[in-house]
């Protein structure tokens, strides 16, 4: 088994790599491997809505960044946990726009799967983010894994997470559900348990 963990930060070896690897490390202890991608620095496109991954699902018609290869990671992937600093109190613009691409060209690779937000923060806005990166979960039909208090650290510098003792306990715990969960699902699938099939014809709006 296998998590993927993305990095929304601008900066590859902060505070939210920080709590990450609290995470990463209490997978390992129950022989769960994880990947840490950083989402980098290099330009990232928005969205246009040119609708080319409805006519061809899977990927992304942009294919001059980071998205496309996430969605081929996510394939081979069992859960996620996606981790952004706090920026006026929502998650980093970048991590949004790839996100938005990403589950909007390649859902498919991550129905049913697991998955975490976790969020830094020097005060406050954590709450906030952490609902906002949920919605891309519970849009697509993955079960979310909590922890014992909101997904969270708080710290300026990675020395600053250290010290949060109740945050990395919060990651540790967070490791630890995902690694039952994870397991649960496996031992279901082994047991001849398949995901259910969604109900999708109807599609209305406000006005009809």
């Amino acid at each position: 088994m296998k998590v993927l963990m993305l990095n929304g930060s601008s900066r590859p070896h902060g505070c939210t790599d920080t709590a990450l690897r609290e995470v990463a490390a209490t997978l390992d202890g129950f022989g769960i491997e994880s990947e840490i991608m950083w989402l980098g620095n290099d330009p990232v496109r928005d969205c246009t809505a040119c609708g080319t991954c409805g006519k061809k699902p899977g990927r992304c018609v942009f294919d001059d960044d980071i998205v496309n290869r996430i969605i081929e990671k996510a394939r081979e992937c069992e859960g996620f946990v996606f981790g952004s600093p706090v920026y006026y109190a929502h998650p980093s613009g970048r991590i949004l726009t790839v996100l938005d691409r990403v589950f909007y060209a390649g859902k498919d690779a991550f129905s049913h799967k697991p998955a975490a937000a976790i969020v830094s923060a020097r005060r406050a806005g954590t709450v906030a983010s952490v609902d906002v990166l949920n919605k891309y979960f519970t849009i697509s039909q993955m079960p979310v894994v909590s922890s014992t208090y909101w997904n969270m650290v708080h710290g300026s510098v990675p020395g600053d997470v250290a010290l949060d003792e109740e945050g990395l306990q919060t990651m540790r715990n967070l490791g630890k559900n995902m690694a039952w969960l994870l397991q649960c699902i496996q031992a279901g699938r082994d047991a001849g348990l398949l995901p259910p099939q969604a109900e999708r014809s109807a599609r209305t709006n406000f006005i009809r």
